[in-house]
């Protein structure tokens, strides 16, 4: 596993930590978990597909989320039984919102966003650094 993938890693471990925690303080509103749960889907791609281009990386967590999203309307007993579980509900959550569709959207590009401007910045220092030694 390269460094990368490491960092993307644990990057995504703390994704889930602050989500849990967003919904146990009870101040914290109900869509910003939403908005966690799309950064870790975002992180969790990146783990998959680190060399693939951003797109590709938004499309596809843009896709995951929506999917278990709108999995949600599916209402067969053997899912509702899974939904009761601890894991189930944090990875399959409970009922359909609209609302949520508008989180995901909102955490996955404000994480593009930052994650661009973060490797923009990291690139130049890596070129100063590099004139720095020459």
């Amino acid at each position: 596993m390269n460094k990368t993938r490491i960092n993307y890693f644990l990057i995504f471990l703390s994704i889930i930590v602050f989500g849990i925690l967003s919904r146990k303080i009870p101040f914290i509103p109900l869509w910003i978990g939403d908005f966690l749960y799309a950064v870790m889907i975002y992180f969790l791609v990146r783990i998959f597909f680190p060399s693939k281009k951003f797109w590709f990386v938004i499309l596809l967590s843009l896709f995951i989320c929506y999917c278990i999203e709108f999995l949600q309307l599916y209402q067969a007993k053997w899912i509702i039984d899974l939904r009761k579980t601890l894991l189930g509900r944090y990875v399959l959550g409970q009922g359909f919102l609209w609302s949520d569709l508008l989180a995901y959207t909102f955490g996955i590009s404000l994480t593009f966003i930052i994650e661009k401007s973060f490797l923009k910045y990291y690139n130049n220092e890596s070129r100063f650094r590099i004139k720095q030694q020459k």
